[in-house]
């Protein structure tokens, strides 16, 4: 892009723009990157004008634009940042200087490095939120020039970073398309045969739809008219990546993804959206449990809509979006929709924003929070992906107080959204006046009373009952304080045993000097370690006493997920000493699952999947129930077997293609068995070797994109139909 066509470019929205600094940056760019070059051979100030185009697309203020006209000159080139507050003033330099510093921050492959950076990354954006939109423009532009890089790991990583950190953000501040873009774009690096599959099954489904979708979009307009209200209607087609998502959530096959053919009505005003919402459902039957009202209730970063679900013409399930054009733009540019003249001055409107919905700031400063509650980089980062990817529930505290949640959320999820406080003191919940169990999932409208103690104190199996980031990293909090005592009295007892099986008392050992010498600062870290296993106590006798030694034994082998090493693989506070454990058969548990025990006559407790359908005949049996949780053993350690259905079309060569997406979704297939067999499709159940749930799903959802298979299920399931 040319310097006039840039600045023209601006002034289209901004026309009191200052052409002149404008200009002043794109020269200083092209001057001072000189010669360098991209991986694709262009100019590298190409880049840096590339980001600018694209801050302009979504109509910033000249300074974020200049902004990214220089963004990577103090990084590449010899000017520092006082050369850019010299030349263009102190506001761009500190939007600079704060790219500047992300960059710096760039995730290593260790996974460590990533979830620290990214703690950095949060606060860094919190204190101006330019800074992020700069960062998400120039990761954008290098996303549409990944495929130029050579290295293949270097273009996993990038892609990886995407997925998990950018395109969340740019969805979190409204950014839809643009996130939307960047997913693609990492999906077709880090899964291009899934990708491939989609957009066929995609274009395939359109061919043979066409005749009805051009029928639908004719009686909308038709509708329309009839009723009096203006209304512009338009198709809208679903991206590769969000349908992947959902078939590896969901039970449910290609065909059956609600909102695969879908339209967007924009009218005038509020009123019309709600008059065409009972024209429409006039006109087509609604789908129960498939509308929701997000212009009562907008999400939390700004997005507001009527959606609803019908059965249209030739009996096609067609999912509606109906807003405003004022809504139109917030859901296209997000917190960036909020950019124009105030007080004859061009910028965000905060106060626009916020009447909106749109707190975009306060979205951020979510996260922060997290890091408030002492978690570890790796804790912080699994959190925040959570509270970035779901959808969300809205529910109200007794005083009408709205508490917005992810979907899905519990009751200790609502206390701890109220405050933390509350969260640490809850004992249970009264929802809609009555009480409830604490595994009950909120619905829209829940009115949540919590029921609270006198002290703060982790119980066994809470987390399991909670989803957000927040009350998650606050109940590992209260548990970290808790393990912490317990893992210094067990190093306590441990190091005074091997004391005495040395001959020595521990009252004649000065237990700060014997820390000091093995390394550590106090005697409550020493203990802490040798409860926690980082060192033995043996080590300690070493540090000590030098020439000690103690027989060791070490076992490096890593573990089946079985009956025999359960009791190394699933643990629990309420897991008494001695008790047998098995693995439900009915539900294959994997790493990764919520479990629960049940204590079955003759057996000892039996692990179940928190969803198996077995555990409803024990609901009248509570006293038989045992919270269970995952060692870490297991999580990282462990091979366990996974069984999935999957019904598909009985046809030559279909074995070869179920076979090869799960071996391309590095699964392991140990035994194959046919349940059903007919002229036109077949019902087979695979046995899979998987290292967690997570890579079962993937495994799903790979075979779901397939145009072979029907249906794809774990075998425990039931079928979800949304």
């Amino acid at each position: 892009m040319l310097r006039e066509e840039l600045i023209a470019k601006v002034r289209a929205y901004h026309p009191r723009v200052k052409s002149e600094l404008l200009g002043a940056a794109y020269d200083f760019a092209k001057l001072h990157h000189g010669s360098q070059t991209r991986d694709s051979g262009d100019a590298y100030y190409s880049h840096p004008v590339e980001v600018a185009s694209l801050l302009a697309d979504v109509r910033l203020d000249e300074v974020t634009i200049v902004a990214g006209l220089l963004h990577d000159v103090v990084e590449d080139t010899g000017i520092d940042i006082g050369d850019i507050e010299v030349r263009f003033g102190a506001d761009v330099a500190e939007l600079v200087d704060g790219v500047t510093k992300l960059d710096a921050l760039e995730y290593s492959s260790k996974e460590s490095a990533q979830a620290e950076n990214f703690q950095k990354f949060i606060l860094a954006t919190t204190s101006d939120l330019r800074v992020l939109l700069v960062k998400l423009a120039d990761r954008l532009h290098n996303m549409r020039t990944l495929k130029h890089r050579k290295k293949a790991e270097s273009r996993d990583r990038t892609a990886r970073e995407t997925m998990d950190i950018y395109a969340p953000l740019a969805r979190r501040v409204g950014l839809y398309s643009l996130a939307a873009e960047m997913e693609d774009l990492a999906f077709e690096e880090l899964n291009p045969e899934a990708r491939r599959a989609i957009l066929y099954r995609q274009e395939e489904l359109e061919r043979e739809n066409a005749d009805d979708l051009g029928r639908i979009e004719s009686d909308l307009q038709q509708l329309m008219d009839i009723s009096g209200i203006q209304a512009k209607i338009k198709g809208r087609r679903k991206q590769p990546y969000s349908l992947w998502r959902k078939l590896e959530r969901k039970s449910i096959s290609f065909r059956d993804v609600a909102d695969l053919f879908a339209f967007r009505i924009v009218v005038k005003d509020v009123d019309d959206c709600y008059r065409v919402l009972g024209e429409v459902h006039t006109l087509w039957a609604c789908i129960p449990d498939r509308f929701r009202d997000y212009i009562s209730v907008p999400k939390p970063n700004g997005y507001a809509s009527l959606h609803t679900t019908v059965r249209a013409s030739g009996n096609r399930r067609v999912e509606l979006q109906i807003r405003t054009e004022a809504m139109d733009k917030t859901a296209e540019f997000g917190v960036a929709a909020h950019w124009g003249y105030k007080n004859k001055s061009y910028g965000f409107d905060a106060e626009s924003a916020r009447a909106a919905g749109l707190d975009p700031a306060a979205n951020l400063e979510a996260f922060a929070e997290l890091i408030q509650d002492g978690a570890d980089a790796s804790e912080f980062l699994e959190h925040a992906k959570l509270e970035m990817y779901r959808e969300h529930v809205f529910a109200f505290s007794p005083k009408g107080k709205l508490i917005i949640l992810p979907a899905g959320a519990m009751p200790l999820d609502f206390a701890y959204a109220v405050h933390s406080a509350v969260g640490d003191t809850a004992i249970g919940a009264r929802i809609n006046g009555e009480v409830k169990s604490l595994r009950r999932p909120l619905k829209n409208g829940d009115v949540v009373d919590i029921l609270r103690g006198k002290v703060a104190a982790p119980v066994v199996g809470w987390e399991a009952m909670t989803i957000t980031g927040r009350a998650r990293s606050a109940i590992r909090r209260l548990v970290r304080e808790r393990d912490q005592m317990q893992f210094r009295r067990l190093g306590e007892g441990l190091i005074n045993m091997a004391l005495r099986r040395a001959g020595i008392d521990p009252i004649d050992v000065k237990m700060t000097h014997t820390a000091q010498l093995a390394g550590f600062q106090t005697r409550e870290e020493m203990a802490e370690a040798v409860g926690r296993g980082r060192i033995s106590s043996a080590d300690i006798m070493e540090a000590a006493f030098p020439g000690y030694r103690v027989e060791r034994f070490d076992d490096e082998n890593k573990l089946r997920l079985d009956n025999e090493h359960a009791r190394l693989l699933v643990s629990g506070e309420d897991l008494m000493p001695g008790v047998t454990l098995h693995l439900g058969q009915c539900c294959c548990p994997l790493p990764g699952d919520r479990i629960m025990g049940v204590q079955e006559p003759d057996k000892g407790l039996v692990v179940h999947v928190a969803s198996c359908p077995k555990l409803a005949e024990y609901d009248d049996h509570p006293e038989l129930w045992v919270d269970l949780k995952w060692t870490e053993l297991a999580k990282t350690g462990a091979v366990a077997v996974g069984r999935i259905r999957v019904n598909a079309s009985n046809e030559k060569g279909v074995l070869a293609k179920l076979c090869a997406a799960v071996a391309q979704a590095n699964g392991n297939i140990t035994r194959i068995a046919t349940q059903e067999r007919h002229a036109d499709f077949t019902e087979l159940v695979m046995e899979i070797e998987v290292e967690d749930l997570k890579r079962l799903s993937q495994i799903l959802a790979a075979l779901r994109s397939l145009a072979v298979v029907d249906r794809a299920v774990r075998d425990q399931e039931v079928e979800d139909d949304e």
